[in-house]
């Protein structure tokens, strides 16, 4: 297809200029006269038009051996011209062929780059997922080291409570103890003040003076008792603050046990959330290797297509020379 501004007439002046000169006016002379610009098609359209155009000439003086040589040579050209249209056309769809597979490589590597780019925040994901999973592990272990010296203050204060329960059963039993002696010692004063009674009233001073005796004893024994009372109270005190104690620190184990559950619920979930990042970088890296394959196809059949690229041009080369043999074979026949 002929380029905008190529005409008849643009190609006629070059043709005009050229025969000034006294030179041939082939195609390729034309197209350098005007620039480089034109279809060959097209000036060899025009020039066809122009030569039949023109008006008959005096016949020519020329020997008929030098028309027959100017008449190959012009049929020569025009094969070198045909010949050079679909070598033109070929290397043309060549080139845009080459663009594309570079714009698909271009675009593979973008991919790649980005799946790289992916794969590193994915790694640094799964590197902050495992730091946290790390230090969650330590506060599990320090909430373990607690619970369990909690457990050991429980059983602390579970010994000493059994230690009070023994004291006060200790102190009932003497409580009770007490108790049985008085009541049979007052029944012995009340038998024997009986029996002194009876037996003889001479005797009445001696059993008063026992029975105050015996009185200020009981009263000794009763301030016994009162101490023991007192003493159970205390611990009884005692006993409801360890109790109170107790309560508090079983209240505590709970919230731990609790918090223990939950730190345990955090990293069964933290596990998981690893599994998931670990199984979609595998994927990541699954694609990254097909894409990298892919690229590699490529580069193969960009080197395919250039040793075509080479044969192709071996091969134009090949009809260029065979052309310009054949083109200059008239002039060897003339030489001859």
């Amino acid at each position: 297809m002929a380029r905008g501004g190529v005409n008849k007439a643009v190609v006629q002046a070059a043709r005009l200029a050229i025969l000034a000169r006294g030179e041939n006016p082939s195609i390729d002379a034309v197209r350098i006269e005007m620039g480089n610009t034109g279809s060959k098609t097209t000036i060899h359209r025009y020039l066809k038009e122009l030569d039949d155009g023109a008006e008959p000439s005096a016949p020519s003086s020329e020997p008929i051996d030098d028309e027959l040589a100017g008449l190959v040579s012009r049929l020569a050209q025009r094969l070198k011209e045909q010949a050079q249209e679909p070598i033109d056309q070929a290397r043309a769809q060549f080139d845009q062929h080459r663009k594309a597979l570079e714009t698909q490589l271009a675009a593979a590597d973008d991919a790649n780059i980005e799946l790289q780019q992916q794969y590193e925040i994915q790694t640094l994901a799964l590197t902050q997922e495992s730091d946290n999973l790390q230090n969650t592990h330590a506060m599990l272990q320090t909430e373990q080291t607690r619970n369990a010296g909690l457990s050991q203050a429980l059983a602390d204060f579970d010994l000493r409570l059994r230690d009070k329960d023994e004291q006060i059963r200790s102190l009932e039993e003497k409580h009770l103890h007490a108790r049985d002696a008085l009541e049979h010692y007052r029944n012995a004063v009340k038998d024997q003040r009986e029996q002194d009674q009876r037996r003889h009233e001479g005797q009445v001073q001696q059993i008063q003076m026992e029975l105050r005796q015996a009185q200020q004893s009981a009263l000794v024994r009763q301030d016994e008792i009162t101490q023991l009372h007192r003493d159970n109270e205390r611990l009884l005190t005692e006993n409801r603050g360890t109790l109170r104690e107790l309560s508090l620190t079983q209240e505590q184990l709970k919230q731990t046990h609790a918090r223990q559950d939950q730190l345990l619920e955090q990293v069964n979930r933290i596990d998981s959330e690893r599994t998931l990042l670990q199984e979609r970088l595998r994927a990541a890296l699954l694609e990254s290797q097909s894409l990298k394959q892919s690229v590699e196809e490529q580069s193969q059949a960009n080197k395919l297509l250039e040793i075509e690229l080479l044969k192709t041009q071996a091969s134009l080369d090949e009809s260029v020379r065979l052309a310009a043999v054949v083109a200059t074979a008239p002039d060897a026949a003339e030489v001859d």
